[in-house]
């Protein structure tokens, strides 16, 4: 701390509520804190020793601390998780929540279709959720069209039938596309679905019911009948549900629960009611970290991003008083956060605990048994330390067209995606592998020996003695020769477990039994080499062949070379397209229609 005074800079802190940020020796913003009083806060890291080991080690990185001042802990807590958000802090509890969750939308038409929805909602539509799960709101979707016959078919579909599709003939549409069902019979229908999703069931009932005697009365027995079997279906459905409430209520539960360094959070999502599914998570640099603080750390990055909840109830929180307030001044309406619930509500919480329990003692199993195969892989390679993280690289071409590099990581045994990485060949001459290999592995390994990730403690590279050799010389010309390096290739015929690993010793080739489980771990981390480089492969060929033809003509813009692929639903419906037809197109006209055409033919 040679310009920044650590003494002098505490003495000028207030005793008033604020953000701090915790910068290492270049200038990296390493921990991120909210406070109270600043003062007594940012003072209490650097006038006492700590408990926790994760703690000190922050501590001992500090080089300088920059404050923020706010009017309220509550604004400093939202402004905590937008620098959160920006600097992606290493001492920080992160969640990994990026996905978007799927809704069940009910369009804005005269015969609204539902289905399933992801992005950005529309005041127009209606929507129902968020659920956790695709296939939980799949089946809450197959559901209705059993029990209302709601139409799922897309506008373009609906707009352009002449007959009923099979849906109709199994009896899981109404037929509004062919006029098999009015306006009015469909929006009752509607409304019901409606009143389903939103937790209403008795009430769906009682029309039903009503609906039966009715038709009953007026002796229309066939109609009594349909409607028996919509209730009979209908008590069936209720009957699957998991939670029951006896309130419509949208309530998130959230467990949070600690054993031996290791933190699991279930999030229950409950919706009218109905329980609509659960997911885990597994925080990142949770080590050492109270359940309180993981708690508030889901609670304001997770629903950045998401919906908030009128309720949320939540086993370990330090302040909800607090986070009902931020949470509010998010959502712009009351939020209420609850940590100790009655009733139903801490019924919900103890199976989110359970949930969360159970999901622990299946990742620390899964954690024992990738334990087992790096030893043995160890074991089988003599290696002279356990290979916690290994690295695969693979090349994918077709006759020399796009070739990709990809390499993929394995930390612990298990696929560490965000260090994957592809890379687009350029300078080769196509079909030279080994000029490829050459070209990905200089492109990987100077960027990590510049400091800009982890070197790995297993290289394995698909492919042969010749591709061995090659990668060899490129780790042996950057001054990285102590890292293990080993190749797999392919077994006679190409059959899955023939594969042999040749070593850099010449002539050295072992043949692992097929149930050995190290073996095991190296094709898994062979297979999804193949499969992200192939992924990569294809995407890129399919871009250059869509992009050589109508790219190449002057005057074609982004804008007109989507509105043609619109038109004519693609490259190929172009290419079939007489001048006339293309001509058509808005924006187009006759001259640049032939120069499109004569480019094309």
């Amino acid at each position: 701390m040679s310009d920044f005074d650590l003494r002098e800079f505490l003495k000028s802190l207030p005793h008033q509520p604020g953000v701090y940020r915790m910068c290492n020796a270049g200038g990296e913003v390493i921990y991120v804190g909210k406070a109270r009083d600043l003062k007594r806060r940012v003072s209490s890291y650097f006038q006492k020793t700590h408990d926790n080991p994760r703690t000190c080690l922050m501590v001992s990185q500090v080089t300088s601390v920059e404050v923020t001042l706010t009017q309220s802990e509550a604004e400093a807590l939202l402004l905590e998780w937008n620098h959160i958000k920006h600097f992606h802090p290493r001492f920080n509890v992160l969640f990994k929540d990026d996905k978007s969750y799927p809704y069940i939308l009910l369009t804005d038409h005269a015969y609204p279709q539902i289905r399933l929805y992801r992005g950005a909602l529309e005041a127009r539509h209606r929507y129902f959720g968020p659920y956790p799960h695709a296939w939980s709101a799949r089946q809450v979707i197959q559901h209705l069209q059993r029990l209302f016959r709601l139409r799922t078919c897309d506008d373009s579909v609906f707009r352009n039938r002449s007959r009923p599709c099979l849906l109709y003939q199994i009896q899981r549409c109404s037929g509004p596309c062919v006029g098999a069902i009015g306006e009015g019979a469909y929006g009752a229908d509607l409304e019901n679905a409606r009143k389903f999703l939103s937790g209403q069931e008795s009430e769906v009932l009682d029309a039903l019911r009503e609906a039966m005697n009715d038709a009953s009365v007026a002796l229309d027995y066939e109609t009594a009948a349909h409607y028996r079997d919509r209730i009979a279906l209908l008590q069936q459905v209720q009957a699957r549900q998991s939670v029951s409430s006896v309130q419509e209520r949208d309530v998130d539960v959230i467990a949070i629960v600690t054993e031996a360094g290791a933190v699991a959070l279930n999030l229950v999502m409950i919706r009218g009611g109905r329980h609509l599914g659960d997911q885990t998570f597994f925080p990142q640099n949770s080590e050492g970290a109270d359940p309180e603080t993981v708690g508030e750390a889901f609670l304001m990055q997770h629903y950045a991003h998401h919906p908030i909840p009128p309720g949320i109830i939540v086993n370990a929180l330090s302040d909800p008083a607090l986070l009902s307030q931020a949470l509010g001044a998010q959502a712009q309406r009351a939020v209420r956060v609850v940590c100790h619930p009655q009733g139903e509500g801490r019924a919900w919480l103890q199976g989110a605990e359970q949930n969360a329990r159970f999901a622990l003692e299946q990742r620390r199993a899964g954690h024992a048994a990738q334990g087992q195969r790096l030893a043995a892989l160890q074991e089988a390679l003599g290696l002279a330390a356990l290979p916690e993280r290994m690295e695969c690289f693979d090349i994918s071409h077709t006759g020399g067209e796009a070739t990709m590099g990809a390499c993929v990581v394995f930390e612990g045994g298990e696929p560490f995606k965000t260090d994957y990485r592809r890379y687009g060949i350029t300078g080769v001459t196509p079909g030279d592998d080994y000029g490829a290999l050459r070209f990905v592995l200089e492109r990987r390994y100077r960027k990590l020996l510049a400091g800009e990730g982890k070197l790995p403690d297993l290289i394995l590279i698909d492919g042969g003695r010749g591709q061995l050799n090659v990668a060899l010389a490129v780790l042996a010309d950057l001054g990285m020769r102590d890292i293990p390096m080993v190749g797999v290739a392919k077994g006679e015929g190409r059959k899955p477990g023939l594969e042999a690993l040749i070593f850099p010793e010449a002539g050295k080739v072992l043949h692992l039994p097929p149930d050995h489980a190290g073996f095991h771990l190296v094709q898994a981390i062979r297979d999804e080499a193949h499969r992200f480089a192939i992924t990569g492969h294809r995407n890129r060929r399919s871009r250059a062949r869509n992009r050589s033809s109508l790219e190449e003509v002057a005057g074609i813009g982004a804008k007109r070379r989507q509105k043609l692929l619109t038109r004519f639903g693609g490259l190929r419906g172009v290419e079939s397209a007489s001048v006339e037809d293309i001509a058509a197109v808005p924006g187009i006209g006759m001259t640049l229609a032939r120069k499109i055409y004569q480019q094309l033919h």
